[in-house]
């Protein structure tokens, strides 16, 4: 289950930046790669900022493993998936590019499920004889 951060009580307790690290579940259904699945929990580091209009910048990393067969060779194999993670929350949004929050609590859930498809790879290569090919410009 996902933090959420009460933006109001922040305000209030004058915490108006911090930092959040935790680990959850992801739902299997995130991976689009046959026979591969999670094989640890999503580690999140995040930083959030609340800006004068209660709007929030939330920066940090992200962290996996994925455990399953090669996309190449079938054999099993696994791979730690590390990257950063961005989101701009605005309170009330308009359901633009911007994520929005109500009640003045923000709940992650919708941020870190997208930011967890954006790291996803195309596929699971066991690096042993099916590494991926350089990438030539013709």
């Amino acid at each position: 289950m996902a933090p959420k951060l009460d933006v109001r009580r922040a305000n209030a307790e004058k915490k108006y930046a911090g930092d959040l690290s935790f680990a959850f579940e992801a739902d299997p259904s995130l991976i689009g790669i046959p026979l591969v699945a999670f094989s640890s929990p999503v580690e999140a580091k995040l930083h959030y900022e609340i800006l004068e209009d209660d709007s929030v910048e939330i920066t940090g990393s992200l962290a996996f493993t994925l455990k399953g067969s090669c996309s190449r060779c079938l054999k099993e194999t696994e791979r730690r998936v590390c990257g950063e993670a961005e989101g701009y929350f605005v309170l009330g949004g308009d359901g633009g590019e911007d994520y929005s929050y109500t009640n003045g609590v923000i709940d992650f859930g919708e941020f870190l499920r997208d930011s967890v498809i954006f790291l996803m790879p195309a596929r699971l290569v066991c690096g042993e004889t099916c590494v991926a090919p350089d990438y030539q410009e013709e």
